[in-house]
């Protein structure tokens, strides 16, 4: 990996550079993915049928779009059951953390007779979409649906792109059933988005539609935003490192080439104050990629997007760290738990040798769906509050009304809204 000593020029260059994997950048996209959109919108099933057979080569009707019970049951037998055991202890952990998040409605009550509060009310439905064929995500399967269901959401639609036997992966259709979702389609693509936005024959419409995708999934969730609710506009996978000179080299290698996999758009950068750190985990990585299956993309995505940045200090190291945001970051210094005080911007945030990226991919429980392209500087990672919405509750009694009602209409005519303050008025005539 390039080694660069770092400083606001270089910091400068390397934010402009991450920025060019934006989703929001490739609208050459966009023109085929509206196209699609709009034929689904208009001729709904029969959309979405043919573009399943020309995409995924599978031939689904209306009568075989949705799974049934029996090929729930199928694909749970085909399950290791090993795999099957572990995916229960993930579901476990996730299931704990986002109960953790629930808020409740609240009511406040005061002697001259106001009440003020907050109703939480759970979305009535939500899409889920995960990423199909050949590969198998159970992990995003249970990160998307687990919160919702936490939240009290009653209709979680799955859509996944069914392999040309016009079946689902087995393994993510079991995390499906295990973690909740009550309707599972094969479909996949931007023809799954706009279905799930504004619905089919067969495919009822939702309130939301959430889950990683391909670049048309993203464009095609970017062209429903408004008509539904969307969680983000995803872009590639990223980790950054904040270590000083008491980091294993070797841990930190091999967590930076753990997002690196991912796809050539990928980011792994290294934040450091030790330049014998920088040579050592430079060191490491070459040895690491001769021996990872996913070599060709891992060369791709460091020759990229992989640096390897040395700071003056801790505090130089923070502010580039704050000012990249990124999805995942990793504070390995001699103590993460004061560093992490002085963080501002990052999607998820892992302190110490041994809580590496992986853990928070898998098993440890908080989700692992998170901000990318430095937009951690302005969202959350997804959660219970995704799948619930806040409604204000305003109550005046007569009494609490009248020593106030003057103010509220100098307010109004200020504003020359004078409906407004006649609404007030004619309760004192």
């Amino acid at each position: 990996m390039r080694i660069i000593t770092l400083d606001q020029s270089t910091r400068e260059n390397i934010l402009s550079t991450l920025l060019k994997r934006d989703p929001n950048n490739y609208e050459n996209y966009g023109t085929a993915v509206q196209e699609i959109v709009d034929k689904v919108k208009e001729k709904k099933d029969e959309a979405v049928f043919a573009y399943t057979r020309q995409f995924d080569g599978a031939d689904i009707d209306s009568s075989t779009v949705r799974v049934r019970d029996e090929e729930i049951k199928e694909a749970m037998a085909a399950v290791e059951p090993e795999l099957l055991s572990v995916m229960k202890k993930a579901m476990r952990n996730i299931r704990e953390y986002h109960e953790m998040q629930i808020q409740h409605s609240w009511f406040d009550s005061k002697p001259d007779g106001t009440i003020l509060g907050q109703k939480v009310t759970a979305l009535e439905s939500v899409g889920v979409y995960v990423p199909g064929g050949k590969a198998a995500y159970p992990s995003s399967v249970l990160m998307n649906i687990i919160p919702a269901k936490a939240a009290g959401v009653k209709r979680i639609v799955m859509v996944t792109p069914p392999g040309k036997d016009g079946k689902v992966n087995p393994v993510t259709l079991t995390a499906a059933h295990l973690a909740g979702a009550t309707e599972v389609y094969k479909v996949g693509g931007a023809q799954a988005v706009a279905a799930l936005a504004f619905g089919t024959e067969s495919i009822p419409r939702v309130n939301k539609i959430v889950g990683p995708g391909n670049i048309f999934v993203a464009l095609a969730k970017k062209a429903v935003y408004g008509h539904v609710s969307i969680d983000s506009i995803a872009g590639p996978s990223e980790i950054l490192v904040l270590a000083d000179e008491t980091a294993n080299p070797r841990f930190v290698a091999a967590d930076l080439l753990s997002q690196a996999e991912h796809d050539e758009l990928a980011s792994a950068i290294l934040v450091t104050t030790s330049r014998e750190l920088a040579e050592q985990v430079s060191q490491q990585v070459e040895l690491f990629v001769k021996e990872l299956s996913r070599r060709e993309i891992l060369e791709k995505s460091l020759d990229n997007f992989g640096y390897i940045l040395v700071a003056d200090n801790m505090e130089e190291a923070v502010d580039t760290a704050n000012a990249i945001a990124s999805e995942h970051l990793e504070i390995v210094t001699r103590n993460p738990f004061e560093v992490m005080t002085k963080i501002q911007n990052a999607g998820a945030i892992f302190l110490g040798e041994y809580s590496c990226e992986p853990l928070g991919d898998y098993f440890a429980g908080p989700n692992h769906v998170l901000p990318t392209n430095g937009t951690a500087k302005f969202f959350s990672p997804l959660g219970v509050d995704d799948f619930v919405k806040k409604s204000s509750i305003i109550y005046y009694s007569k009494e609490a009304l009248e020593p106030v009602h003057k103010d509220i209409m100098a307010f109004a005519r200020a504003e020359h809204l004078t409906a407004h303050a006649n609404s007030i008025g004619v309760r004192f005539e």
